[in-house]
């Protein structure tokens, strides 16, 4: 499956909007040069500028839960012909801004990783970094499937439906993820008139659509 398709695929399709907005705002950028000049984005307050200087100079997962949420992004999002994949996008920096930043995903998702780690000790005595590329997604595939996801491995599931989440935020906010959807936002276009379709589908083809009232 191409891209687009695995995402469907996992339920990518399900995320809310309530953490898209709120994985989004915290790398909006002012491009006000008043604002640039005097050292303040004019488009948010100074208590939000502080904050996220304050929250970018602090660092909570460790190097080795870095890589194993880097990892975990490319295996989500992975590279392809058309766009680079999570890592590519930075999605991991962001992971690492969002849970400082909302800390809720704090223990969910450094939980879920020992999870995962001790999970692959107990199957391949490696931890899932250190797992090959094989190993790795058979032990994705164990919790990507919700509906196919054994009883004992709910904790896995709903770490990876977080990690899904949270990937898929960074991404498809990132400019390489709206690019990689083909959005181009509002665009000034040309009038050239009703189309001649919908003239003809209203009797109006004698109309002077030109004249003055």
């Amino acid at each position: 499956m191409n891209r687009r398709e695995s995402l469907k695929a996992l339920g990518i399709g399900t995320l809310s909007a309530g953490v898209l907005i709120d994985a989004c705002k915290p790398n909006a950028k002012a491009d006000n040069k008043a604002g640039a000049d005097n050292g303040i984005d004019a488009e948010r307050q100074v208590s939000e500028i502080e904050k996220d200087k304050r929250l970018r100079s602090e660092t909570f997962f460790t190097p080795h839960e870095m890589a194993t949420i880097t990892i975990l992004g490319d295996i989500i999002i992975p590279k392809d012909d058309r766009s680079g994949g999570a890592s590519d996008a930075k999605v991991p920096e962001f992971i690492e801004f969002i849970v400082k930043d909302i800390p809720d995903h704090q223990l969910p998702m450094r939980g879920g990783l020992r999870w995962l780690d001790v999970q692959c000790l107990n199957r391949y005595e490696k931890t899932f970094k250190d797992c090959t590329a094989q190993q790795r997604i058979e032990m994705v595939d164990q919790i990507a499937y919700p509906a196919k996801a054994k009883p004992e491995m709910q904790q896995g599931v709903a770490f990876f439906d977080r990690m899904r989440s949270l990937t898929a935020s960074g991404f498809f906010s990132s400019k390489m993820g709206i690019e990689d959807l083909g959005y181009v936002g509002n665009r000034p276009n040309q009038w050239t008139g009703v189309p001649a379709d919908v003239i003809k589908q209203y009797g109006l083809e004698n109309v002077n659509f030109d004249s003055k009232v």
